[in-house]
């Protein structure tokens, strides 16, 4: 098969080649679906469509049959359903690239955490400055390793978008026995909950590396929740929305898996590896790197202090010792648990 195909008639586009978007194509593509893998560069697009399977970031894992591979995002004009899964800084080109090959009538999907570094804009905010505000867009968010999903382990997740309608066809239209899919209409928590837990991530992953043991790693999660349930309520989402898929579910799977990036990244700093180096031997991006230095300006803007999120920042940005870090949140006033208000 050629990497451009003939095939003029497509379910669903998938934009983006990396772990998530593979798996997400892959996924489509078992369920029977007409699915087309959208890639940027003609040089990816056939090295992809030869070996039938993604072997820089999902080895192993091979290609459906009739996944169809092409380059560039002609594609997307017949597609009812476009899937947006890129890296959070390449969103806004993204965007651009993909805006004339979109139909106003299509359901933009972002599968993309993160906020954007120099505003704290969330990527739905993004996607709609560049491509206009879209009825049909949804956020979707949940504790997706993609790894699991791609080798055929159960999941779940939630599609949010401010019109109920569209949550509720996009969750037909991509959702699987295998990969169960919730609705919401709590874009700003769904949204928030699954870029900020990788954040909280790095410093889970940063216990570990130091061998702060469960104790300690469970008390930086939960108050790493915490942080994101005050950001989030200070930015109008629901608290309740939090405690679900794309909140606790998701901050549990990143914190604890051996799959997650930014769990990696914490946990080779704690060990006292230096960022530049550890980032220089992944082939994938550890989105909470970029989203601890947005939420913290995000924070700014709206008075909210996150002492789990500065330390982080300290360390990624300021070249503080991890262990210092950790000492420092350890030696605040513990405050009351509820409202985080000193005692």
């Amino acid at each position: 098969m050629a990497y451009s195909s003939a095939r003029k008639s497509y379910d669903i586009c998938v934009v983006g080649s990396g772990n998530w978007g593979t798996t997400l194509a892959i996924v489509q593509a078992q369920a029977s679906r007409r699915v087309v893998l959208c890639v940027r560069e003609a040089a990816r697009a056939r090295s992809l469509e030869d070996s039938r399977e993604n072997t820089e970031s999902l080895p192993g894992v091979p290609f459906p049959s009739d996944l169809v591979v092409e380059a560039g995002y002609e594609a997307a004009r017949s597609a009812s359903f476009v899937i947006i899964a890129v890296p959070s800084e390449h969103i806004r080109s993204t965007c651009r690239a993909l805006l004339p090959h979109l139909r106003e009538d299509s359901i933009i999907v972002s599968a993309t955490k993160g906020l954007a570094v120099g505003t704290g804009l969330r990527v739905s905010q993004v996607i709609n400055a560049e491509l206009g505000d879209r009825a049909g867009l949804c956020v979707l968010s949940g504790p997706n390793l993609a790894r699991e999903i791609a080798a055929g382990m159960p999941a779940a997740a939630v599609l949010a978008s401010s019109n109920h309608a569209v949550a509720v066809d996009a969750a037909a239209a991509i959702g699987t026995r295998l990969f169960r899919l919730y609705t919401s209409d709590d874009v700003i928590g769904v949204e928030l909950g699954g870029a900020l837990k990788n954040v909280v991530a790095l410093a889970a992953g940063m216990c570990d590396g130091l061998g702060m043991g469960m104790n300690g790693k469970a008390a930086i999660v939960t108050r790493g929740m915490a942080e994101i349930v005050r950001l989030g309520r200070a930015c109008g989402a629901d608290p309740l929305t939090f405690a679900g898929l794309s909140g606790y579910g998701d901050l549990f799977a990143t914190c604890v898996s051996p799959l997650s990036r930014n769990h990696h990244v914490g946990e080779q700093l704690g060990s006292g590896k230096a960022l530049p180096d550890i980032l220089a031997t992944m082939t994938m991006v550890a989105e909470g790197v970029n989203t601890a230095l947005a939420a913290q300006e995000l924070a700014k803007q709206y008075s909210v202090e996150l002492p789990i999120t500065d330390q982080i920042c300290a360390v990624l940005f300021r070249g503080k010792n991890p262990r210092a870090a950790m000492e420092d949140l350890l030696s605040r006033s513990a405050g009351d648990e509820q409202t985080g208000q000193p005692l």
